[in-house]
């Protein structure tokens, strides 16, 4: 059982208040109360899948109070181990059923860790030319292993789950960030690809490259299990290195190969390319979209909740349009090959 260590700063004259609340929200465990100049420091361990709720419930009492604080911190293991709580048999009947069911990390860690895997810097930008460099090197070599190597060090998973949580929470500031930091990284790969372009030989294509020109029905399946698998990863705190991969797979090769094509005057061959890599941007943030949404992910308030609706709305709109039209000119294409 996944467990968060719960740090609570109060004034002490609200402590009766706080303690009333906590007597009605079960499975939890006090560990310490302290008081040090008039400030009520509780520390409590509850399990991963009860924080939102919490928090939910503290912010809603406390947001207004001075001093208020709350700390978050994951938890490796206890001793004596903390078993987990047996389910009571109207549980399938009560309204934390479904998110019991869909147990995730709470809303403000997964904000902050994916805000902070979305941030726009010199590292971002300094990560991305390489890999983007490594991945020319291996699409022109033909060598599969080289282009996964640049999958692994392209840092192109937390902008775009970024851009799918901004999407469903609403956040304006979040999506300007996750915007800038997703141009960046579709820029820079595509003009150091067309400048190294120039100087390849385009007689002699590899297979890496030429399995980039193309689109198929099934890449969409691939883009979309991509999207959801980096929502995931981040929603229930997993390892995102394996799936970064994954994300980073299904952008960066057909992203490289258009600008490697642009940049060696083969027109058409790199329209495939970008044709394969909008899919792909296109499927993984509406895969995002989704799963956020059947998570429960949502604002706090009611009036954010509205506006987050109205955003959600929006985005999934505009990107089911875009997939429309993709499937279209895929069908197309593939008939006028034919």
């Amino acid at each position: 059982m996944a467990l968060r260590l719960i740090e609570i700063f109060l004034p002490g004259e609200k402590s009766d208040h706080l303690f009333d609340m906590l007597d009605t929200f079960d499975s939890f465990t006090v560990v310490q109360k302290e008081r040090s100049e008039g400030i009520l420091h509780t520390k409590l361990l509850i399990s991963a899948e009860r924080c939102e709720e919490l928090l939910d419930q503290l912010e809603a009492r406390f947001s207004a109070v001075e001093s208020f604080r709350i700390i978050i911190t994951s938890v490796e293991a206890t001793i004596p181990r903390i078993e987990a709580p047996e389910p009571a048999e109207d549980a399938e009947k009560s309204p934390l059923a479904k998110r019991i069911k869909f147990a995730r990390v709470s809303r403000e860690e997964l904000y902050h860790d994916i805000n902070e895997a979305s941030r726009l810097s010199w590292l971002f930008a300094t990560m991305v030319t390489l890999s983007s460099v490594v991945a020319v090197i291996g699409l022109v070599r033909d060598n599969a292993a080289v282009v996964i190597g640049a999958m692994v060090i392209a840092p192109l998973l937390g902008p775009n789950v970024a851009l799918a949580l901004a999407a469903t929470l609403g956040d304006t500031q979040l999506a300007k960030n996750a915007k800038r930091a997703n141009i960046v990284g579709m820029l820079l790969p595509l003009f150091v690809a067309a400048a190294i372009g120039v100087f390849i030989d385009c007689e002699g294509l590899s297979a890496e490259i030429m399995s980039r020109t193309e689109v198929n029905l099934s890449d969409i399946v691939l883009a979309l299990a991509a999207g959801c698998a980096a929502t995931l990863s981040f929603t229930m705190a997993m390892s995102g290195t394996l799936i970064g991969v994954m994300v980073a797979v299904a952008l960066l090769p057909p992203l490289v190969t258009c600008g490697m094509l642009l940049g060696c005057g083969q027109w058409q061959l790199a329209g495939g390319a970008g044709l394969l890599f909008a899919t792909n941007l296109i499927c993984i943030n509406l895969a995002g979209v989704t799963t956020f949404l059947v998570q429960g992910v949502r604002p706090r308030g009611w009036w954010d909740k509205a506006q987050a609706m109205k955003a959600t709305k929006r985005a999934m709109t505009i990107w089911l349009v875009c997939l429309a039209l993709l499937v279209i000119l895929i069908l197309a294409s593939q008939r006028w090959v034919g």
